[in-house]
C-alpha cells in the first residue's frame, strides 16, 4: 500500500470491460504508464525483486542491493512474509472455514497470492484485492485467475480509504459473513500521526463476529540493529516513506480482538512447517492472526 495517487477508485472490471476496445485500452494503458515514476525506487516492486520476481526496474534493484548489503537478511523478511500469508490462509480455510478474504496492501502478483492459495482448498472463495500502486494495477489481470467457482476482484485505492474500500468490495463479498482482512507489510506505511491503530480498528469493527484479522509489520529490534540503518537509507531515497515499530507496538493493533496461538511473532515462527526440527530463525517481520468478537 502507498501514498494515495487516484483520485478516483478503478475496479478492475472497468479495464477488463474495455479489452474489445483498443483505444480505450491503450488510454488505460496512457493513464497507467504516466503513474510509474521509474526515478525513484519503490518498495512493491524491491519486494518483487527480493522475491525474485521480474517486474521491477534498474532503480529498484540497485536501491535492493543497497539495502540487502546493510542487513544482509532482509531477503528473508519477503519470504517469511509470503510464507506466513500461505500458512494463515490456508488455517483460515480449511480449518476456520473462512470463505471470504479482503487482502489491502496486495503488491505485485508472486506466486502464492492469497486468491490461490485458498481456493486450492475451497474454490468458491472469494477474494478482493486492494491497492493504489499502478504497476499492481497494470498487472491486476494476473491477479484474475479465479476459479469458476469462486470470484476474485481488485480495487485501486488507498488504505486510508476505509468507506470507498468497504463499499466497493460489498458488490463481491458479503458482509453479514465472516470476513479475513489481511494487511500484511502494509501499515508500516501509515505514519504515527495518521493514527495506524484507529485506521485498523475501523476496518475491523466493520467485520462481522467471527471474522479474522491477519497483518505482518517490519519491526525495529534491539537483536537486529541494521534493520534501522536499512529503513533510515529506505526513507532518505526511497517512497513512500516507512514508520517503524516496536513488537509491543505491533501487538497494539490486535486489541479487542482474540488472538490465535502463538500471538504476534516473528512470521518464520508463527505455525511453521516444520515437523520436529529447529525452531526458525527469527525475522524482523512480526505477525499474527486474531478473531473479532
Amino acid at each position: 500500500m502507498h501514498h494515495p495517487l487516484l483520485r478516483h477508485p478503478i475496479r478492475i472490471q472497468e479495464l477488463t470491460h474495455v479489452t474489445d476496445n483498443p483505444a480505450a485500452t491503450d488510454d488505460v494503458a496512457v493513464s497507467l504508464r504516466a503513474r510509474i515514476n521509474t526515478s525513484r525506487p519503490h518498495t512493491a516492486r524491491i519486494w518483487n525483486y527480493w522475491l525474485g520476481g521480474k517486474d521491477n526496474y534498474e532503480v529498484d534493484r540497485e536501491a535492493g542491493d543497497q539495502i540487502r548489503r546493510l542487513h544482509p537478511g532482509i531477503g528473508e523478511y519477503a519470504r517469511a512474509d509470503r510464507l506466513f500469508l500461505g500458512r494463515a490462509v490456508r488455517h483460515l480455510v480449511g480449518e476456520v472455514g473462512i470463505r471470504q478474504f479482503l487482502d489491502i496492501g496486495t503488491g505485485l502478483p508472486t506466486a502464492d497470492n492469497t486468491h490461490e492459495v485458498a481456493q486450492r482448498i475451497a474454490p468458491e472463495t472469494r477474494v478482493v484485492y486492494v491497492d493504489n500502486d499502478p504497476l499492481v494495477l497494470a498487472h491486476a489481470r494476473a491477479l484474475l485467475t479465479s476459479t469458476p467457482e469462486g470470484r476474485t476482484d481488485y480495487l485501486d485505492e488507498d488504505l486510508r480509504n476505509v468507506d470507498a474500500i468497504l463499499e466497493h468490495a460489498a458488490s463481491t463479498l458479503d458482509f453479514s459473513e465472516p470476513v479475513a482482512l489481511m494487511l500484511l507489510g502494509v501499515v508500516i506505511f501509515i505514519g504515527d500521526d495518521e493514527d495506524p491503530y484507529g485506521l485498523v480498528r475501523q476496518l475491523t469493527d466493520r467485520l462481522p463476529k467471527g471474522s479474522h484479522l491477519v497483518l505482518s509489520h517490519t519491526v525495529t529490534h534491539p537483536a537486529m540493529p541494521d534493520v534501522d540503518e536499512a529503513v533510515t537509507f529506505w526513507n532518505e531515497h526511497g517512497t513512500p516513506r516507512l514508520t517503524q515499530r516496536t513488537p509491543k507496538d505491533v501487538v497494539r493493533f490486535f486489541d479487542g480482538l482474540d488472538l490465535l496461538e502463538p500471538g504476534v511473532v516473528s512470521c518464520s515462527r508463527w505455525r511453521p512447517e516444520h515437523g520436529h526440527g529447529a525452531e526458525p530463525e527469527e525475522v524482523a517481520m512480526f505477525g499474527g492472526v486474531a478473531r473479532t468478537r
